[in-house]
């Protein structure tokens, strides 16, 4: 994610269209998809494309990000079709709930915002009846109040400081507003204003929250609630000590009647009846955040080795750990649907499947349909017998993925491996670890004490 300060010439045609503003809980998660309950796609062999298209271009935006009062709270999780999971949040006085799409990659919360609020490719559905994608109105929120250029929030958003008018008088300094932000994700973007909103959550109201208010987006299908490392995210701004969830299995997308939590610890307790069932990992330092702003978001884990069948998969190092240039080393980030792995990482632990399979006839017709490889002809996926996929940790953490985790299995009697690689590039993160290979597994972000907790379980 990344933001870009626009012209002030843009600035104040894009105020033009705010005449009417002044200047732990648990939460439902669900995969989120587009506006309708129908499978948005011809086949599942073009939904397997487009999920693949979507984790690369996600990948790319995250290797090189263009600069231009309860002790829980707890909210549902909804998954969707096109990838990803959402949550439902309230802002406003009275609240307005919307729905947001939870990225751990990134640090904005936004919604679409004003009844002039235009999508561009948003609509992930062929049926000219979808639902209209529901927009904030500030006018109808007194709590509603535009960020000033001087107020330190509006760095935030930018990850920048911003250079407000020298030629101005004292007040109307004052009164001069945050320029408007243009955010770049992997396949979207979104340009807005920053507002200072109240977050609503069970009861728990939380005033003066950064918020950004899109008028204009391209290939979102619905706000971004951030969950990354930065000062404007919903942890950071709620001051959490953890958050954790669960993410559903993917046979559950565009299901409104199945979820799984998302759950905030507000109040920073230690007290967990799940701690104790979890294996742990630090979070990892990348020893070049501060020149490298963009990355100071993520969530570095430091994965020591992988295995397929047992054998160890060799793969350079530096794709495993962030090296003194503050390239490589592995992110978890659940805007990402399939884990990327950079060309070097991905081609030995493909060539060991290949090795290890050789039951099932591999299938590389199907390869060019979905993006995804190496592919098998299996005769009934429950009864395949794939090798076994373990990541090890740091820390002692290691994890051996179901086989549902790591390979797609689709109508007709193929099976292909659910992790993607693209252009070799030496920058940025090494590995993405996305959040198919996480279904069915609850996972802890203890802020507090710098680590990452998972177990596997079944999501409900």
């Amino acid at each position: 994610m990344v933001s870009v300060s626009s012209s002030w010439l843009y600035c104040l045609s894009l105020l033009s269209l705010f005449p009417f503003i002044s200047s732990s809980i648990t939460i439902p998660l669900q995969q989120q998809y587009p506006q309708t309950n129908q499978i948005p796609f011809q086949d599942q062999y073009q939904k397997l494309n487009h999920l693949v298209t979507t984790s690369l271009a996600r990948a790319r935006h995250l290797k090189n990000p263009q600069t231009t009062p309860a002790a829980t709270t707890t909210t549902p999780l909804f998954s969707h079709s096109y990838g990803g999971y959402s949550i439902s949040l309230s802002f406003g006085t009275p609240p307005q709930t919307l729905s947001f799409i939870m990225d751990t990659g990134s640090d904005v919360v936004w919604f679409p915002c004003t009844s002039r609020y235009l999508c561009k490719h948003c609509s992930f559905s062929s049926s000219s009846s979808s639902p209209r994608i529901q927009p904030f109105i500030p006018k109808e929120s007194s709590s509603s109040k535009i960020i000033g250029c001087k107020n330190p929030k509006c760095s935030w958003i930018h990850q920048s400081n911003i250079n407000c008018d020298q030629d101005c008088s004292v007040n109307s300094c004052l009164n001069q507003t945050c320029p408007p932000y243009m955010i770049l994700y992997g396949s979207g973007t979104t340009v807005g204003i920053a507002l200072s909103e109240t977050l609503h959550l069970h009861g728990l109201s939380k005033p003066n929250f950064l918020v950004g208010c899109s008028v204009l987006s391209s290939h979102q299908p619905a706000g971004i609630a951030g969950f990354g490392r930065g000062l404007s995210s919903l942890p950071s701004q709620l001051g959490l000590g953890k958050f954790s969830y669960c993410l559903l299995s993917r046979r559950f997308d565009d299901d409104t009647k199945k979820s799984s939590s998302l759950v905030l610890d507000i109040e920073q307790l230690d007290s967990d009846k799940k701690t104790n069932a979890l294996m742990y990992t630090p979070f990892v330092k990348n020893p070049k955040v501060e020149d490298k702003s963009s990355f100071s978001v993520y969530y570095y884990l430091g994965l020591r080795r992988i295995t397929v069948g047992g054998h160890h998969v060799k793969m350079p190092y530096k794709y495993l750990s962030p090296g003194e240039d503050g390239n490589g080393g592995v992110i978890i980030d659940s805007g990402t649907t399939f884990t990327f792995m950079a060309r070097e990482a991905f081609e030995p632990l493909s060539d060991e499947f290949i090795r290890q399979i050789t039951d099932y006839k591999r299938i590389k017709e199907f390869e060019g349909v979905t993006g995804l490889r190496p592919c098998f002809n299996v005769s009934d996926a429950k009864t395949v017998s794939f090798p076994e996929l373990r990541l090890y940790f740091k820390g002692g953490a290691d994890v051996a993925l179901p086989v549902e985790n790591y390979f797609a299995f689709v109508g007709g009697g193929v099976a292909c491996l659910t992790m993607v690689t693209g252009p070799e590039r030496v920058d940025g993160p090494g590995m993405i670890l996305g959040s198919f290979q996480m279904q069915n597994f609850y996972v802890e972000y203890d802020l507090r004490n710098e680590r990452l907790g998972f177990k596997q379980e079944k999501c409900k």
